[in-house]
C-alpha cells in the first residue's frame, strides 16, 4: 500500500506515470485506469507531458511541429524541462495535495529515454536537469508499455492524422528510445512495471490492475 511519495512525502495523493515508445497504447490505458479508479470511488486526474498547463501546451505544439525538425536535442530538452516544471508546480502537486491520484502520460523518464538515449545527450545529464525541474519528484509507480519499435510505428501509421515530429523519426531512433526505457526499468525496478504492449488491450489492463490495486490499497476486482 502507498505510504509516502518519493521526493514529496507530505503529498497525500498518488502519482502514476505511463511510459513507452510511440504507438504503445498509453492513452488507451490511461482512460481505462481513470474509469476504473472512479468506479472504485477514487478521484483521479489524467494529464500529459509535454502539456497539462497553458505553457506546457504551447511548448508541446513547438516540440511536435514537423516544421521544427531541425531542432537539436539540447534545445528540445530545455523546452521539455520548462514545461515539466510548470506541470509539477501547477498541476501534479496541487492535485496530490487534494488527495487525488494523478495519472500522467509521460514524465521525467521520457526525457531520459528520448533525449538521453534517443538523442544521445547522456542519461546523467538529463537526470540532473530532471531533478532540477521537478525538485526530485518521481512517480510512485511507472508502467512501461513495451513493444518493438516497428510495431509501434506501424500502429502510428494506421492513425487517421498526420505524424508529428517525434513520430517521423527513423526507426533507429525509436529503437534507442525503447532500449533507454528498458535500461531505466532495470535500474529502477522497485517502481517500474514492464508490460508487454503487444498483448490485447484487456490483457494489458489486467496487468496494470495487478500492480495498481496493492499500491492504492484496493481489494482485487474481477471487472475492468
Amino acid at each position: 500500500m502507498l505510504e509516502r511519495s518519493r521526493g514529496h512525502p507530505e503529498a497525500p495523493g498518488a502519482f502514476i506515470a505511463l511510459e513507452g515508445i510511440e504507438g504503445c497504447g498509453k492513452s488507451t490505458q490511461i482512460a481505462r485506469i481513470c474509469a476504473y479508479l472512479e468506479r472504485r470511488g477514487l478521484s483521479c486526474l489524467a494529464t500529459r507531458e509535454p502539456g497539462g498547463t497553458p505553457l506546457g501546451d504551447a511548448l508541446r505544439q513547438i516540440l511536435l511541429a514537423p516544421d521544427n525538425q531541425s531542432m537539436d536535442g539540447l534545445t528540445e530538452l530545455f523546452l521539455l524541462e520548462a514545461a515539466r516544471r510548470a506541470h509539477v508546480q501547477e498541476v501534479i502537486l496541487p492535485a496530490r495535495h487534494q488527495g487525488r491520484i494523478v495519472i500522467s502520460d509521460r514524465f521525467s523518464d521520457s526525457s531520459v529515454a528520448y533525449q538521453g538515449a534517443g538523442r544521445g545527450l547522456g542519461v546523467e545529464r538529463v537526470e540532473r536537469l530532471n531533478t532540477l525541474a521537478t525538485d526530485g519528484l518521481e512517480p510512485d509507480l511507472t508502467f512501461l508499455l513495451d513493444l518493438p519499435a516497428e510495431i509501434g510505428l506501424a500502429r502510428v501509421a494506421d492513425r487517421a492524422r498526420a505524424r508529428d515530429r517525434m513520430e517521423r523519426e527513423v526507426i533507429a531512433f525509436h529503437e534507442r528510445v525503447r532500449q533507454g526505457y528498458l535500461d531505466l526499468a532495470r535500474r529502477r525496478g522497485e517502481r517500474y512495471a514492464v508490460i508487454d504492449a503487444r498483448r490485447p488491450e484487456e490483457q494489458v489492463f489486467a496487468r496494470v490492475r495487478e500492480r495498481l490495486e496493492p499500491l492504492l490499497g484496493l481489494a482485487p476486482s474481477d471487472s475492468g
